[in-house]
């Protein structure tokens, strides 16, 4: 008798689990029937990816970081984390993440980006870095609060995700798949703690790496089934490149970008939109990030202004709703 107890006791637990709907990091959207059976039909981000390639103009680009580099540090990863910021802010929709095959919009929007950490002999560290996005953010404070955070990984400190894998990698393989199949599970039902997941760098709107820095070429990238990233961007690096501009092919300095994005979050209208806020930010800097030439440089708020509406979609609907 008692252990039928026990057994009904744990089964009641389960079934209340299953109903939980609520998460520290996100707010539970109820979507269109025909998008809410794409969580079961494909319940992995591999299997619902899809691949966008973007060429952007890097002219502009180059030139405000050569003079905004008189003022404060950055380069082509900080920009890219700035307009991927205002590409979100412009269409919130975005951010939006699957977990236990639900729908959720992001609360807060937080963005991780790679970086070399430091070298030994031919082999460079990678750190990652996991900026949250603030209201009162200007494009000065985000790029100080970005530089904060790499100096503080470049450092000799043990920082929060050197101290997780250490602990991990201390328990035997086996406890250690036990235990990350654990987190796992308790993801998928909405148990896992907040204080785990604003700390994680896979639990972020988006995942920017620039393989720019290493003189290579973008790549297609997968998406983590760890964490809630619907979107990773890779950067190459800026090379030459034949464009026709009124009929003749002419040589510019472009940036190739591939996207890899999880389908189940939004539908491909939005998911362009988004992409095409990002390009142009990076192609008109000075309209979207200030002139870094401008007395008042940096005071501007890191909000989406909109001159193209085309570009911004914060209230449409999906094409399955």
């Amino acid at each position: 008798m008692t252990v039928a107890y026990v057994i009904g006791g744990l089964y009641l637990v389960w079934l209340l689990m299953s109903f939980k709907t609520s998460r520290p990091d996100g707010t539970y959207i109820k979507t269109h029937p025909y998008r809410r059976m794409m969580f079961f039909l494909f319940p992995t981000r591999n299997e619902s990816v899809v691949y966008f390639d973007e060429y952007i103009r890097a002219e502009k680009l180059l030139q405000w970081i050569a003079e905004a580099r008189e003022k404060i540090h950055c380069d082509i990863t900080h920009l890219s984390v700035a307009a991927y910021s205002l590409g979100i802010n412009a269409n919130p929709k975005l951010d939006r993440f699957t977990v236990g095959r639900r729908l959720y919009q992001r609360k807060g929007t937080q963005i991780s980006f790679s970086m070399k950490r430091q070298k030994l002999g031919r082999e460079a560290k990678i750190a990652v870095v996991k900026m949250a996005v603030e209201d009162e953010d200007t494009i000065e404070t985000y790029l100080g609060r970005i530089n904060k955070k790499i100096g503080v990984e470049r450092s000799d400190k043990k920082t929060y995700t050197d101290k997780e894998l250490n602990l991990f990698l201390r328990l035997p393989r086996p406890i250690l798949n036990v235990a990350i199949r654990f987190f796992y599970w308790l993801d998928y039902h909405n148990c896992l703690p907040g204080a785990f997941i604003e700390n994680d760098v896979m639990y972020t709107s988006g995942f920017i790496a620039n393989l720019g820095s290493l003189k290579m070429k973008a790549g297609y990238h997968h998406l983590y089934e760890w964490g809630t990233c619907p979107l990773f961007l890779m950067l190459g690096k800026i090379e030459d490149r034949a464009m026709v501009e009124d009929g003749e092919v002419v040589a510019r300095k472009v940036l190739h970008v591939r996207f890899s994005f999880d389908e189940r979050v939004d539908d491909g209208l939005n998911a362009g939109r988004g992409i095409d806020a990002f390009r142009t930010v990076l192609e008109d800097p000075n309209r979207y990030l200030g002139d870094p030439k401008a007395d008042d440089f940096g005071s501007a708020m890191l909000k989406w202004q909109p001159e193209d509406p085309r570009l911004v979609a914060p209230g449409a609907e999906d094409i399955t709703g």
